[in-house]
């Protein structure tokens, strides 16, 4: 059985279409605006890129982008999808998000699409935020975003979801622990071959839910402040039923 994104590499553009990764970019960099500095071709790095769909979005804007991912084939895609947009001067690193290293420090980071709930104990959390932090140049912002508790009792719980393209189909199950904080995906993607014949690969993923409180402490014991918490790109207020925190920190210094 493979890793869940490595299943979902070939095809998961096609599934996430919904996604409007340009207003997402608008709003980190306003984000940047409003509470960091924005600079012409300021560095980036895009920590847990997947197939590099924000990376490109904002590469094209003239951000110097760096691009980390813990799946090869995820990258190879990415890599792929780059240099179709002409754009050959990202620099793509396989690594893990709790032990990654960088050439130097960068002005920024990203996290998009719920990476950071993906580091399923509090250990990994704190290794991932104390890289960050020793990444980030001094006022940098560190933008990610993560999949609430109360999305995790409700849209995921033991919910199963059917996914299709053409050609392409993906069978999502859920299953969420006895305490409500941890849920395996096991995931069967169909593809479907040139001759008419399909290809099935299995996959499995964890995430875990963490209160905002859990959040702030591990941001704080690493040298980060956390300075914002929007529920959508417009910097609503989140209330109980929000489904994504979008959460702005800091590196003061």
């Amino acid at each position: 059985m493979a890793d869940g994104y490595s299943a979902l590499a070939p095809v998961y553009d096609r599934l996430n279409d919904t996604v409007d990764y340009a207003a997402w970019a608008d709003f980190l960099e306003a984000c940047i605006e409003r509470f960091g500095t924005k600079t012409p071709g300021a560095s980036i790095l895009d920590l847990g890129c997947g197939t590099g769909t924000m990376t490109i979005e904002l590469a094209k804007r003239g951000y110097d982008m760096t691009a980390l991912d813990l799946s090869e084939d995820m990258l190879a895609e990415a890599d792929a999808r780059a240099r179709d947009a002409g754009l050959e001067k990202i620099l793509y690193l396989c690594g893990d998000m709790c032990s990654f290293e960088l050439y130097g420090t960068v002005d920024h980071i990203v996290c998009c699409l719920d990476g950071i709930n993906h580091l399923t104990n509090r250990d990994d959390l704190l290794a991932c935020f104390a890289l960050v932090s020793n990444y980030l140049n001094p006022g940098g912002l560190f933008l990610f975003d993560l999949n609430t508790p109360y999305k995790f009792k409700t849209t995921y719980a033991d919910r199963d979801y059917i996914l299709e393209d053409d050609g392409v189909m993906c069978c999502w199950r859920n299953r969420l622990n006895k305490k409500g904080d941890v849920v395996t995906f096991y995931l069967t993607v169909y593809e479907e071959n040139e001759d008419g014949t399909w290809e099935r690969t299995d996959g499995e993923e964890r995430e875990r839910a963490y209160g905002m409180r859990s959040i702030r402490n591990a941001l704080e014991a690493c040298g980060l402040e956390l300075v914002n918490v929007a529920a959508g790109y417009d910097f609503e207020v989140p209330g109980d039923t929000c489904e994504r925190w979008y959460i702005t920190a800091r590196k003061n210094g």
